[in-house]
């Protein structure tokens, strides 16, 4: 009878640590979350940029073409047409969405051409082909052109089937969150 109890105390005692070992290895992980989440880090997991850990860094002065950025895109009817066909994942930008990961190709008082692919300034943009339609064969309707407002900039990325500003345009610099930079990515 003694045996038995003793067993049976030592099952609890090892439970007990298992379960604790496992409620601290949780509570380690949600505390690295927070803190990398309050320190910037972000998690890309669109072919568009690298896969992997991101950090927001603040803006030290104006924006330039070859400076890529964090952005949040200004809600309208076209982000939302981009959440619904999921080109977009959810995050807490407005609208819902997360921030998306582009290079800046042109700011305010530069001229965007737009005919199979992007010129800025009469010279094209390398990796700039303009699709008609996507992954699944759904009408993409493009950017027109034009000068790039004061105060706004004019995104891409590399990957073909990105989505950015060949389909929605220029966007406001007030939603640009700060550079991007890599902590920990991989580009398959």
């Amino acid at each position: 009878m003694t045996i038995r109890r003793t067993h049976k105390g030592a099952r609890r005692r090892q439970l007990y640590g298992a379960c604790g070992l496992i409620i601290t290895g949780l509570a380690f992980a949600v505390g690295l979350a927070i803190t990398g989440f309050a320190a910037g880090i972000r998690i890309n997991t669109t072919p568009s940029e690298a896969i992997g850990l991101w950090q927001i860094v603040p803006l030290a002065s104006a924006l330039r073409p070859g400076q890529r950025v964090f952005v949040c895109l200004p809600p309208n009817a076209l982000l939302e047409e981009a959440r619904e066909r999921g080109y977009l994942r959810s995050g807490l930008c407005p609208g819902g969405v997360g921030p998306l990961i582009k290079s800046v190709v042109a700011v305010g008082g530069q001229e965007i051409k737009v005919t199979d692919r992007l010129f800025i300034d009469g010279i094209p943009l390398p990796h700039s082909k303009i699709l008609t339609t996507d992954g699944k064969g759904r009408l993409l309707q493009h950017d027109r052109g034009g000068i790039v407002p004061a105060g706004a900039v004019y995104l891409h990325s590399a990957f073909q089937a990105s989505w950015d500003s060949r389909y929605f345009g220029a966007v406001p610099q007030s939603g640009v969150l700060g550079l991007a930079r890599k902590v920990l990515t991989y580009a398959p």
